[in-house]
């Protein structure tokens, strides 16, 4: 899926951290505070995650209510994805990564390796 643009990542933050289906209206009314974007902007935009599966929406009413299809984390795990491919020495970039973790971290990671029969 690649990475998401910067209103569309300012989209899906909203929706994961609200958790509720949000309407484009209340989407956009909180986006205005930031900077001002036109209702059919939003409308697009919103469209656009949904037709590359990060949102599904329901009917309520006259309009949608659209609620997060893969999570936040899902997310992250894409883009670290994506970053690895990028390089020359995908090992290499791992163990460095890896480098970085703080010791709750790399505990977790040895966790879940273990749960998925890698470790």
């Amino acid at each position: 899926m690649g990475a998401l643009g910067e209103l569309e990542a300012e989209i899906m933050g909203l929706v994961w951290q609200n958790g509720e289906p949000l309407s484009v209206r209340s989407l956009t009314d909180t986006l205005n505070t930031r900077r001002p974007l036109a209702y059919t902007t939003v409308m697009t935009v919103t469209e656009r995650l949904r037709a590359k599966g990060w949102l599904t929406r329901e009917k309520d009413g006259r309009s949608y209510h659209y609620r997060a299809a893969r999570s936040a984390e899902d997310y992250t795990a894409e883009l670290m994805e994506q970053a690895l491919g990028t390089s020359a020495d995908r090992t290499g970039a791992l163990l460095r990564f890896v480098d970085r973790l703080d010791a709750a971290e790399a505990a977790a990671l040895r966790d879940a390796l273990k749960r998925a029969g890698r470790a």
